[in-house]
């Protein structure tokens, strides 16, 4: 038997029934050596238990063995499985199960990638790092892009990072019926940063680029202030058109590798960027 698997019995029946199924699964399997059916599925559970190695375990009756925990458990047929969480039964079946049967059963059961990387997520946020979570949520997304909760997260966190864009783009295809308080709330913060990012400053600078396009100084000058009032792909757009005519012009470079290196993990604007410039270092 591997580390995941135990043979019931009632010396460690309190620790694995009660103890253990506070921190995994306990899939509580019944069977008999002389149950074809019930033999033929044990090595099933163990595969799907070795898999699932910190979320499941086995723990096999043997019923011949074990007449007084198969009473406990109330079993009349072979093979039958139950799952257990918190020391109580959560689900359960007699009979065999194919491994796509199982995988479903399981399912509704265990925590998808998608929901492990929501709650680091989270927690990332609780604490205060927003660069952090935004990595979490944009894996969380990647792995289910039809949660509204992954969705909503992620719009937040791109808000809370300066990828206003970003945060537009994923509130933009949320329908009416999931427009909640928190979508409203988002809604809210993107419209303030967007009236924060209106400054006469900026509005002066831009119109002094428009009279002087070639200027490089200005487009610098301008990029910054782009990226200040959370327009960072705006703001390495015209990096870029610096650095494509004039490489060592300033302190452009700096200034675009800097600016790439503060966007969060996952940002799609991080990788795109760090191959333009790449392109042009190398």
């Amino acid at each position: 038997m591997s580390e995941n698997t135990v043979a019931l019995n009632v010396e460690n029946f309190k620790q694995v029934i009660l103890e253990d199924s506070k921190h995994k699964i306990v899939i509580a399997y019944f069977w008999a050596p002389w149950d074809e059916a019930s033999v033929q599925m044990m090595p099933v559970l163990e595969n799907v238990c070795q898999q699932n190695p910190q979320t499941l375990k086995l723990a096999t009756i043997n019923c011949d063995e074990q007449p007084e925990i198969v009473g406990q458990f109330g079993v009349r047929s072979l093979p039958t499985t139950m799952l257990i969480k918190e020391g109580q039964p959560i689900d359960g079946f007699a009979g065999a199960q194919t491994p796509e049967q199982l995988s479903e059963t399981l399912a509704k059961h265990l925590p998808s990638p998608a929901s492990e990387a929501l709650e680091q997520a989270v927690n990332a946020a609780q604490q205060g790092d927003m660069q952090t979570a935004f990595t979490y949520a944009k894996q969380a997304f990647d792995l289910d892009p039809d949660s509204i909760e992954c969705r909503l997260l992620l719009a937040d966190c791109a808000v809370e990072t300066g990828q206003i864009e970003t945060a537009k783009a994923l509130v933009s295809e949320i329908k009416l019926v999931d427009q909640d308080a928190r979508y409203q709330a988002i809604v809210g913060k993107i419209e303030l940063a967007e009236k924060a990012a209106e400054s006469p400053e900026l509005k002066a600078l831009q119109a002094e680029l428009e009279k002087n396009p070639d200027d490089f100084d200005l487009k610098i000058k301008v990029a910054v202030q782009l990226q200040q009032a959370h327009k960072t792909e705006a703001a390495l757009t015209l990096l870029f058109e610096v650095l494509s005519k004039d490489l060592n012009f300033a302190d452009a470079k700096k200034i675009t590798l800097d600016m790439i290196n503060a966007l969060p993990d996952g940002e799609p604007l991080k990788s795109k960027y760090r191959r333009k410039i790449y392109s042009l270092l190398y």
